[in-house]
């Protein structure tokens, strides 16, 4: 019964990993892994489906035997986190400042985060 919730909870957390791709604020990086990790203890095939996808299977094992992130992931990914939260800032958030310096700080949180790992060449 285990092995069937991880594998619902590793297909949850792969589907919010995609949707990380696409929406700043949600995290891709620890989604993966979990996704990764719960399939690793329920489902062999899926498993070795995840670590070896064209998309994903590079991204995984670098962060994995590496904990690093491509030069090209980083640049992307730190460029769309400041386009979509200043864009939200100053057009979607009127009269809440309290939330557009939390959005801010969100922002700068991220990019450290990002930047604190080394950068695969």
């Amino acid at each position: 019964m285990l092995k069937y919730l991880f594998v619902f909870i590793g297909i949850i957390s792969l589907g919010l990993g995609i949707l990380g791709i696409f929406l700043p604020l949600l995290p891709t990086t620890p989604f993966l892994l979990l996704s990764t990790i719960l399939f690793a203890r329920s489902s062999k095939k899926l498993h070795n489906w995840l670590i070896n996808h064209k998309v994903f299977g590079n991204y995984i094992r670098n962060f994995i035997e590496e904990k690093s992130i491509p030069l090209k992931v980083k640049i992307s990914s730190t460029l769309l986190l400041w386009f979509t939260i200043l864009f939200s800032i100053f057009f979607v958030i009127e009269d809440k400042t309290w939330l557009q310096i939390l959005l801010f700080a969100i922002a700068i949180g991220v990019t450290i985060h990002i930047l604190h790992y080394k950068t695969k060449r």
